[in-house]
């Protein structure tokens, strides 16, 4: 079913809150806005795709995050993998507002979000995982942090680690350094991080790199697109959270982090850009992903033997990781000393 292009919602026009639901995105008070940005351009168009699967938990927040912008120029897709837990029935309940949705079998959240992107026409794409929400004004923000920019690849902002209840457990900042245009892909993992919750891609940059993401990574697919996109223009990072990345036990980040750490190599492979040095910084990219996926799985385990086993995997791939050991951290200050003293004395 395809609907017609969305107009301001209010959440009175919405189907009834069921439960003690209250606050963002369940009962918000939305203001109008000019129909012109302030430099008399129209608002870019936002195609939002939602993609789930078996997530009636956390569906409905998603598309009321998405409905209850307020923003007056969006289109949003839902993309359900056949989901037999009543998802389809929520996504029938408020498919007067979306513009179109499917619950079939896929290939996976990749395949889903391919699917939406193909029928977005937005100035601005983007896609939200159905556990996850968007922050009130986002898509305002997003508009205005591009205002048609013409070097500008992507508006991006930062992001709260909500909880199962969306209690927020932490705020996270994008950044990246050096500034973009930059080959992501042969920098160094501590320079740079990209909500992709938060993240609106300039459509134009998107068509020119490929306006698809690969069904064959399940958990790093938006850093491969990173990947391709990063070296096209520049970067807008607001300082504003513009949506929650929800943590819950049935996250699939949470059930196979090694997997997802590993998944990055394969990524890594596909970009083929560049020289002999930065195939050789791409490798070492590869080796302290995995190490960061082995070091923040061993934060989780109980059993001394698998912690260090895991830790020592960390510390081969990664060396650096050595210095997160609480004795090697005391020891560092005395060894620059003593080097500082050895030093002076053969002088």
């Amino acid at each position: 079913m395809e609907n017609q292009l969305k107009s301001l919602i209010y959440s009175t026009q919405l189907p009834a809150v069921t439960g003690k639901k209250s606050g963002w995105p369940w009962n918000p008070t939305i203001s109008p806005i000019s129909s012109k940005m302030q430099n008399e351009n129209d608002w870019p168009l936002i195609s939002i795709t939602i993609p789930s699967l078996n997530q009636s938990s956390f569906l409905e927040e998603a598309i009321r995050s998405v409905l209850l912008q307020g923003y007056p120029r969006f289109e949003l897709f839902v993309m359900d993998g056949g989901s037999t837990d009543g998802s389809t029935e929520i996504i029938k309940k408020y498919s007067p507002w979306i513009t179109k949705w499917r619950s079939e079998p896929d290939r996976g959240q990749s395949h889903a979000i391919n699917k939406g992107w193909l029928l977005s026409k937005g100035d601005l794409i983007a896609y939200l995982p159905s556990d996850d929400v968007y922050q009130p004004n986002a898509f305002i923000k997003a508009a205005v942090g591009w205002s048609y920019q013409s070097d500008v690849i992507l508006v991006t902002g930062s992001i709260h680690t909500i909880d199962a209840d969306s209690n927020i457990l932490q705020t996270r900042h994008s950044k990246i350094r050096p500034e973009p245009p930059v080959d992501l892909s042969t920098v160094d993992i501590s320079q740079w991080y990209i909500a992709q919750q938060s993240s609106f891609f300039v459509r134009e940059y998107l068509d020119k790199v490929g306006r698809w993401l690969r069904e064959d990574l399940h958990y790093v697919m938006d850093r491969e697109l990173m990947y391709r996109l990063c070296p096209e223009g520049r970067i807008i990072i607001l300082e504003e959270p513009l949506a929650s990345d929800r943590t819950h036990s049935n996250a699939k980040r949470q059930k196979d982090t090694i997997r997802m750490y590993r998944e990055d190599s394969l990524a890594l492979r596909y970009i083929n850009f560049g020289d002999q040095e930065d195939k050789l910084k791409r490798e070492r990219v590869a080796k302290s992903r995995l190490a960061q996926g082995y070091w923040n799985t061993s934060e989780h385990i109980s059993n001394p033997l698998k912690k260090g086993y895991y830790r020592l995997i960390s510390i081969l791939n990664y060396p650096r990781y050595i210095k997160r050991f609480s004795l090697v951290k005391n020891l560092l200050p005395f060894g620059r000393k003593f080097r500082d003293i050895t030093r002076k004395n053969w002088k």
